[in-house]
This record gives C-alpha cells, structure tokens and sequence, in this order.
C-alpha cells in the first residue's frame, strides 16, 4: 500500500512510518519544516514539505494521488493557543478530508482525541481543542466518498507499547501508550471494514490485530 500521513514528523507519525515501513509499506509524511525532513527518512517515509495551515485542496490533492489510504495525525500540539486549533485540529483536517476525495482515495483514518464533541462547552484552550477536534470528525463522517475510521486514544503517554489494547465505540477514559496507537493505526489503515466507526482506544488486555478484527464490520 501507499499511505501519506499528515503531521508526518508528529510523535505517533512517526511511530507509525516506522512500522509501516517495515511491514513494506510505501510511506509518505507531510511536514511543514524542511529541516524535519531527515527524522521521516530514517523512519523509512519519504518528506513532503507542505504546510497545511496555507496549501489549497488541489495542492494537498496532487500529494495524495495515487495512495491507497490517507492518515490525518496533525496537531497544533499541547503549546499552541486556541487560534491553532481551529487552523491545525479543524481546518487542516478538513482540508486534508477534501483532498482526500478529489485525489479519490477513499480509506481515511483520523487521529481525534477522547472527548471531542462540536458541542463541547468551555473556554480554556482544552475545550477549544475539544470542539475542534469534534468539529473535524464530524465533517469526515459526512463524506460519503470516504471509508472513514475515526480513532479517539485516552491519555497519551511515551511508555513502551505493550500490543494490548481496548479498542470499543466506548471505553471509558485511560492511558495509551503512543507506541500502541501507532500499531492500530498500521492495522486499520489496512482493515477497511472499520471504516464508518468511531473508536476509542486505551491499554487493555486484548492483542492489537484481534482488538481490530473485532470491532471491524460492526
């Protein structure tokens, strides 16, 4: 498969080009600094410098040509203040959705967070994020030209992966290694009979291929 990741130099993308690399997988990562651009190559992803917050549909479309599946794992990230994630978390998604389908590659799979919800009340920059991050997804389920699987991890953290998870339409909220949320990225890029769900994600005692295999087709 061809797969182009979006926030290609981010902490799980590049777990993730790592594993699909190895598997023989051709990678791509869209960066917006060039300077990030050996970080992708020793994870065995080719670069693309193209800066999400300014590029236009047919621009981000032409990088997409030719994929098999598309991964939105942008973020503005946890310093950034509420002006970003409106351009990252929401508009770049978007826009990453829509050049998704003029470039006609319809498996999508979106890194979202637990909790986002367009409805989502509040003023500190954590609900900003929260309503952006609901406000993308609920853009990408309206795509209709798009096998869509939206992932939602729990709390993030830089442990080594253990392969177990709970992956459920519910899981209450928990940690997640980024190790382990790469390795069900690489499976449901690949399992297109999860597209129309939105997952949540924390550790659990279940094997990542099974925990995928799973919930696909449900």
């Amino acid at each position: 498969m061809r797969i182009v990741i979006a926030g290609g130099h981010g902490q799980i993308a590049l777990r993730l080009e790592r594993l699909l690399a190895a598997r023989g997988d051709e990678v791509a990562g869209i960066i917006r600094k060039a300077e990030q651009a050996d970080d992708l190559r020793q994870a065995g992803a080719e670069p693309v410098v193209l800066d999400l917050e300014s590029a236009s549909v047919d621009e981000v479309a032409e990088r997409l040509r030719g994929a098999d599946a598309a991964v939105f794992a942008a973020g503005a990230g946890p310093g950034s203040g509420a002006s970003r994630k409106d351009t990252v978390d929401k508009a770049a998604a978007v826009l990453f959705a829509d050049a998704a389908v003029k470039a006609g590659v319809r498996r999508f799979v979106i890194v979202s967070s637990m909790g986002a919800d367009p409805r989502h009340q509040g003023d500190e920059i954590f609900d900003v994020y929260l309503r952006a991050k609901g406000e993308a997804d609920a853009y990408v389920r309206g795509l209709d030209a798009l096998d869509w699987t939206i992932l939602r991890p729990g709390q993030l953290t830089d442990d080594a992966g253990t392969g177990l998870v709970r992956l459920e339409a519910r899981t209450g909220r928990g940690p997640i290694p980024r190790d382990d949320v790469a390795a069900v990225l690489a499976e449901l890029v690949d399992t297109s009979a999860t597209a129309g769900l939105t997952l949540e994600l924390i550790s659990g005692p279940v094997p990542v291929s099974v925990a995928v295999k799973s919930v696909a087709g449900n």
